[in-house]
């Protein structure tokens, strides 16, 4: 009688029966569905079924097969792992140069959340510019969370453009930021915080995180090197879970976040 497989070395060594087994998670599945997922025969799939039966990892009713009670707790882990992995995987270039000190560990967990974003990276003759389709989006947005650590002169105009269509604007700023707005374009700040729909604050800490963006239509992640330079590349996203993963992130920087209007608040007069 042979050694069985280890249990490690079943799950992840085979591609092909981790799907089969994600692929069970939802309900049980016949052999023809099974077939047709992972676009194989059935000569290419009965010994892969046999050897998570063996291991009672599944479980064979008549045609069809389920998760067993093991099957489901390790599908319960191993999905999220997965997701994880796929995120990384899809922009790893990007993540692995970043730093994740601007993202509270609830989050850094959640980042499975994050899949499908494309990244934006800006060619040279365009490097100073806003991407055409951030542009697009935020003007088309009927509410808008954004933070941002650097400044950017045409997100001015812009943010004028979407109050002036009612749009609910919530901005927060660092300090550095916050006080250039008010120097150098002291009459859109003005015009800016009397809007009744638009709120303003201060981040008053070290935010450790280039920008985020969050609206009704999208959302855009822009975070620091773990080098001291910049490089304006972003993560975009029209997905559900991303568009959630951002506004928790948005709720969490304003916590630490305080109100000013351009009447109040002495550290940017």
């Amino acid at each position: 009688m042979g050694t069985k497989i280890g249990l490690m070395e079943l799950v992840f060594r085979s591609e092909r029966r981790r799907i089969l087994l994600i692929f069970l998670k939802d309900r049980p599945r016949s052999i023809d569905e099974i077939q047709e997922h992972l676009s194989v025969d059935s000569v290419s799939i009965l010994p892969q079924l046999k050897k998570l039966k063996d291991r009672e990892l599944i479980i064979q009713k008549g045609h069809t097969y389920e998760l067993s009670v093991i099957g489901k707790a390790i599908v319960d882990k191993m999905s999220p792992l997965m997701d994880t992995l796929e995120v990384f995987e899809e922009n790893f270039d990007y993540w692995s140069r970043r730093s994740f000190d601007g993202i509270p560990h609830v989050l850094r967990s959640r980042l499975l959340e994050l899949k499908n974003c494309k990244l934006i990276r800006p060619d040279l003759s365009h490097m100073f510019e806003l991407d055409p389709k951030f542009v697009e989006n935020l003007l088309l947005s009927k509410q808008v969370f954004s933070f941002s650590s650097y400044f950017h002169p045409s997100l001015v105009s812009l943010y004028l453009e979407i109050s002036k269509k009612e749009a609910q604007i919530s901005l927060i700023l660092t300090e550095p930021v916050l006080k250039r707005f008010k120097a150098d374009y002291s009459e859109s700040f003005q015009t800016l915080v009397q809007f009744e729909r638009v709120s303003l604050s201060l981040f008053p800490k070290d935010s450790k995180l280039a920008g985020v963006t969050v609206t009704d239509r999208f959302f855009l992640l822009t975070i620091l090197p773990q080098v001291k330079f910049f490089e304006h590349e972003s993560l975009f996203s029209s997905e559900p879970q991303a568009l959630k993963w951002g506004t928790d992130l948005f709720s969490y920087l304003q916590k630490e976040a305080v109100p000013v209007s351009a009447k109040t608040n002495p550290i940017i007069l």
